[in-house]
């Protein structure tokens, strides 16, 4: 249910996130999605690919940083509260979140109503074991690659 992420690390210089997305598309890769934090001197590009291991081994052989680390995907209610109500739960069982970013994806091959028209969130948990463990107990639907990639 943990998925992995690749974290670039990448000088804060016009065309370097160019260059990453320009070196995923030249091999094949498709980002699923993608979220990009800075600072004054480098940035942190984030990427949700189906093949993590080939674009991590890519991105090495480029010279580039990268750090592989588990998130979670969550389907969210797409309506207002949604994320709310997946907080407050979050909240209630202590989960510590160190980030997250969000999309929508309509799920048009699955017949699960409970994810048809969802957002997804991605969220880093400083404990993604225990993350997946109690979202489980509360009947969260966590999203696996399968799902996520289809």
């Amino acid at each position: 249910m943990k998925l992995k992420q690749l974290s670039l690390f990448l000088e804060n210089k016009p065309g370097n996130v160019r260059k990453a997305c320009r070196t995923l598309a030249d091999n094949g890769i498709n980002i699923e999605t993608m979220a990009l934090a800075d600072t004054e001197q480098f940035g942190i590009l984030r990427i949700l690919v189906k093949d993590w291991e080939r674009a991590k081994e890519v991105f090495e052989k480029n010279g580039v940083i990268v750090r592989v680390s588990e998130v979670v995907a969550l389907a969210v209610g797409h309506r207002p509260g949604g994320l709310a109500d997946i907080l407050d739960t979050l909240d209630a069982e202590g989960l510590n979140i160190e980030y997250m970013y969000g999309f929508f994806q309509q799920f048009a091959q699955t017949k699960a109503a409970d994810i048809k028209d969802s957002a997804v969130i991605v969220f880093r948990f400083d404990d993604p074991d225990a993350a997946v463990t109690k979202l489980q107990e509360r009947k969260i639907r966590i999203l696996g690659s399968n799902e996520l990639f289809q």
